[in-house]
């Protein structure tokens, strides 16, 4: 498999950490007031430029509420100081589907977050952002996945993911479970037993949001089919691969539903419900990228939370941590107002904008300039990051799949969990048949 360098991960994680002592400062104030409406409130102030009359629209899909706090506030601010409104929108855990529908209707957004795409998927609709000041300052850890292969950037990495799986430590101390002991997914059920043993959640899903099924899916299928297998690796990118093999992953989380692992209202909570489940040091792990636990720290600033990487599939195997984009900003090729674009990417590629809202992720910064503090999340990083025993790998989707397969993997997610009748022999038939499908169309 092509892997990241982790050596490159851990040296800018380096230099990310260092002279961190606090959080840096938020930009202006922080209301709840939606930035298109600034303009007005500051006028009043006579504190502000007078509005250009020109508002942007930005869609994003980070959806925990301290994150999409500090991106209004930060869009807010914009507004103060240039005059130009923003219409920030996060429209929900159908993201994806949204702007499947508004790439169709050539309908779309100024700016939006490319959550992972912006190449495969989006780099069509994209402008390339070479020609900007922090195109120069892109972390090496991130900068191939954000590039294509003529050398045009199309994303703004406000920050970079390095995910596993988040724990809450204190659940963990009161079932008797050390985390380091949890190297195989065999290792990890035993510790499952222990925590549901203790009458808590060992699993916390939030199927309501249907990405949460997404992300478990994700998670789980390169430790079975991928990881360390050339084979399945070379099949899944030609369109050869024997989708019988995907029982492997069917059958895993059959299993943990079968022994009781997953909240009982798994299918009908939502992620903040398991956010602040966790919180309340009621269920152990959550398949979700590290800013989950900035989102527990909102909730409960005493429980004690961490990150680990996912088990191996058996002894002799390797974990493996995944990373790529997270916090991704892109410009519409076809916007109506490129200038305003154009000073709105810049913004936030300033170092104390990024900055802050790299730190309300609890991650490192993608642009090289830039530091991030990842405060409780730091010793994390730095254990991580230099254990050349763990694999750094790309999101199973977004490297082996055709575009437009995450709904599958939350939906056929959602059916194994539920459930339902048959839903094993389905979510493989439908993996196959949608997978064919796409691949034909590539």
């Amino acid at each position: 498999m092509k892997k990241l360098a982790l050596a490159a991960m851990a040296g800018f994680i380096a230099v990310s950490m260092s002279g961190c002592s606090k959080a840096p400062e938020e930009p202006a104030e922080t209301t709840t007031t939606t930035a298109a409406q600034a303009v007005k409130e500051t006028e009043s102030k006579g504190n502000a430029v007078a509005s250009t009359g020109v508002t942007i629209e930005f869609l994003y899909n980070l959806n925990g509420e301290s994150v999409s706090d500090a991106i209004q506030d930060v869009c807010k601010q914009f507004t103060e100081e240039t005059g130009i409104g923003v219409e920030a929108v996060m429209p929900g855990s159908n993201f994806s589907d949204i702007m499947k529908t508004r790439m169709a209707s050539n309908q779309l957004p100024d700016v939006w977050t490319t959550h992972g795409w912006a190449v495969a998927r989006y780099a069509e609709y994209l402008s390339p952002l070479n020609d900007f000041e922090f195109a120069s300052h892109i972390a090496p850890s991130i900068k191939e996945q954000i590039t294509n292969g003529e050398g045009n950037l199309y994303t703004l990495p406000i920050d970079m993911d390095l995910t596993g799986m988040i724990y809450n430590e204190n659940v963990l101390e009161e079932a008797g479970v050390n985390v380091d002991d949890i190297k195989t997914w065999a290792d990890f059920e035993a510790a499952c037993e222990k925590i549901k043993a203790a009458g808590l959640t060992p699993i916390q899903l939030g199927g309501k949001d249907s990405y949460t099924m997404g992300n478990m899916m994700d998670f789980v299928a390169p430790t079975l089919i991928t990881n360390e297998d050339e084979a399945n690796q070379s099949a899944l990118l030609d369109g050869s691969f024997d989708w019988s093999k995907w029982n492997t992953v069917v059958n895993q989380i059959d299993s943990w539903r079968q022994k009781g692992y997953f909240n009982t209202d798994a299918v009908t909570a939502d992620f903040m419900t398991g956010i602040k489940a966790l919180a309340a040091d009621k269920a152990a792990f959550m398949f979700t990228a590290a800013s989950g636990i900035t989102e527990t720290y909102v909730q409960n600033q005493d429980t004690k939370m961490g990150f680990m990487p996912l088990p191996a599939r058996e002894e002799g195997l390797k974990q493996s941590l995944m990373t790529g984009e997270h916090f991704a900003v892109g410009m519409s090729k076809t916007t109506k107002h490129p200038e305003e674009v154009k000073q709105f990417m810049e913004f936030l590629a300033r170092e104390d904008i990024c900055s802050y809202l790299a730190t309300k992720c609890g991650m490192p910064s993608g642009l090289d300039n830039v530091v991030s503090d990842t405060g409780r999340l730091a010793p994390y990083y730095d254990k991580y990051a230099n254990d050349s025993s763990i694999l750094n790998i790309p999101y199973f989707d977004r490297k082996y799949l055709p575009s437009g397969m995450w709904n599958d993997l939350c939906v056929t997610g959602a059916a194994i969990v539920s459930g339902q009748a048959d839903s094993l022999t389905v979510a493989v038939d439908q993996m196959k048949t949608s997978y064919e499908e796409k691949k034909a169309q590539e």
